[in-house]
């Protein structure tokens, strides 16, 4: 097979790879020695577009490809693991479900901000007694008419300190799971 990258995908290799050297590589050793969130940093990201590569640019996203999306998180990654596990989360965890299977006015209301950095999201799936397994999950749900009511404990979740949406997934009454969206601040 005989694969040649397009010129926006060299284009969007070479953006993150001088993204990463001049504004992730400073600081980088204290950041992670400190375990300090990488706040302005992320939020450089969102400005560049990286949070929200994949995003349908109706939703604010770039619209990009996942060979484009690869290629940055690759670059990203070889100097800032800890921008690279934030950028994958809001990515491919958060945008990529709200957009794929949120309705339209939860893709409205979360997407642009997520796309952007003005947001940040985590996904919180793993359980203390189940692990990453959701046959397993015991955190669940109720539909009480105008909200719902979530029951559960979620462990190991990339982005929560910081986040301000979080897709958390649960058992309806039925057994079946579901992703609820879950603004920070809610009861």
């Amino acid at each position: 097979m005989y694969f040649t990258l397009t010129e926006e995908q060299i284009a969007v290799r070479e953006a993150a790879r001088d993204f990463a050297k001049q504004e992730l590589l400073p600081g980088v050793i204290e950041r992670d020695a400190q375990m300090k969130f990488p706040k302005e940093e992320v939020r450089k990201m969102g400005e560049m577009g990286f949070l929200g590569m994949m995003v349908s640019p109706e939703y604010g996203g770039g619209g990009m490809d996942t060979i484009s999306y690869v290629l940055a998180m690759e670059e990203i990654s070889k100097v800032d693991n800890s921008c690279s596990v934030i950028m994958s989360v809001n990515n491919s965890l958060v945008c990529w479900g709200i957009e794929k299977m949120g309705n339209e006015d939860q893709k409205l209301k979360y997407l642009p901000k997520l796309a952007t950095g003005e947001f940040m999201g985590c996904f919180g799936l793993t359980e203390p007694d189940h692990g990453s397994n959701p046959s397993g999950m015991t955190t669940n749900f109720k539909d009480m008419g105008d909200h719902y009511l979530l029951n559960g404990a979620k462990m190991w979740i990339s982005n929560a300190p910081f986040a301000d949406v979080a897709v958390v997934w649960a058992k309806d009454e039925s057994g079946r799971i579901h992703g609820l969206i879950v603004e920070r601040g809610m009861e």
